[in-house]
């Protein structure tokens, strides 16, 4: 079946969600009012930059700069660029889930325009992004610095939203363990990975790497999530969405965009399973009460706790609560009592004996989350 749906062909999703993995054409707001309500967990948006440009552009060498200059990237005034900008935000906003989060890239030329915009609707930003790119055009007059940089601004649907997904560990780890940064050192679109039309030019005129959309994906996206691209162009976002094994939806007016990104999506082979999944801290773990352990026959009731250094020796009661004489309640409890402390991490502090050494209960409780997940995949 193809990958490109006209907007009237759209069934709503309570019926089947139809939409899901395609690209919509037709104008950008409209469709995205047909979408229904709260169905998407991310967009990214690279709407028009309003580049202003006047008059063609050469190198020194006289040869033409192939620049933006396509009608879709022109408008009569601040204020009816202003005017797209939120409608199209409006229409984006309803379709976002409560804890959904929003990227939009931009220029100089626009980017402020859009953040203010963006406040004025309610959105509540979180970070700017700085895309840094390696290889960046030079400004061929020499009037001003080289621009060398693209701005993101990543947002959620407003300020009470809490719950929306960021990948904190996966991002540290890709970081070689420190905290990934909020200026990232891409290059620009290049090489087999930039789409040619038949002449050999650039099929569009501002192609993302796919490498910036994979980190964008990997960092506020779960698998299976839903990546909306309204600006949907030669289909990046699509791409790497699938390869990463998020569904995606794209907008798109332009039927030669359409074209290309149909058959480069097609082209794509989803990771596997295993290469997807991420690293997760100890916040994103599930939940492991120590009576589960009992429950599960992972410890048994009259089994005796004691510390690393053999000082206390408690006794695991069947009601998943451990006593030392008359004194019972929680493993943490009563590990802060006979230490005299306000609190204690009693997955750490007690052990249990097993082939004549002591294990902390903690990696019973590693044993019962792995069986957690397996039964839940």
């Amino acid at each position: 079946m193809s990958a490109v749906r006209r907007i009237s062909e759209l069934v709503p999703q309570s019926a089947k969600a139809e939409w899901l993995d395609t690209i919509i054409k037709g104008d950008c707001v409209a469709a995205l009012n047909r979408l229904p309500d709260q169905s998407v967990d991310v967009i990214f948006a690279d709407p028009p930059y309003n580049l202003q440009l006047e008059g063609t552009l050469h190198r020194p060498d006289q040869s033409r700069v192939d620049a933006v200059d396509d009608e879709w990237d022109q408008f009569e005034s601040f204020a009816a660029y202003d005017a797209f900008t939120r409608a199209w935000m409006l229409a984006a906003r309803r379709v976002l889930k409560p804890n959904g989060t929003i990227w939009v890239i931009g220029s100089y030329h626009n980017i402020f325009r859009v953040g203010s915009v963006m406040q004025d609707l309610g959105y509540w930003f979180l970070n700017d992004i700085v895309w840094r790119k390696s290889n960046p055009m030079p400004n061929f007059r020499g009037r001003r610095f080289q621009n060398a940089h693209e701005t993101m601004i990543w947002a959620s649907r407003d300020k009470s939203s809490k719950g929306y997904t960021f990948n904190y560990e996966a991002m540290k780890a890709a970081n070689d363990d420190l905290q990934m940064r909020s200026d990232w050192l891409f290059p620009i679109c290049t090489g087999k990975e930039r789409l040619k039309t038949d002449e050999g030019d650039k099929l569009h005129p501002t192609q993302k790497p796919e490498a910036l959309l994979a980190r964008i994906i990997m960092s506020s996206t779960k698998p299976g999530d839903v990546v909306l691209d309204p600006f949907f162009g030669s289909g990046t976002t699509g791409a790497v969405a699938k390869r990463l094994g998020r569904h995606f939806v794209g907008i798109e007016r332009e039927d030669s965009y359409i074209e290309a990104a149909s058959q480069r999506i097609a082209d794509i082979e989803p990771l596997d399973n295993l290469d997807l999944a991420q690293v997760q801290g100890k916040r994103a773990e599930p939940r492991v009460a120590f009576g589960s352990l009992i429950d599960a026959g992972l410890m048994k009731p009259g089994t005796l706790l004691c510390d690393a250094k053999r000082r206390w020796t408690a006794n695991v009661r069947a009601d998943g609560t451990i006593a030392i004489g008359d004194d019972a309640g929680s493993i943490h409890r009563v590990g802060a009592r006979v230490q005299g402390l306000e609190a204690c991490n009693g997955w750490t502090f007690w052990h249990f004996e097993e082939a004549g050494s002591l294990k902390p209960i903690d990696e019973l409780r590693r044993i019962a989350r792995l069986n957690m997940q397996v039964a839940a995949a």
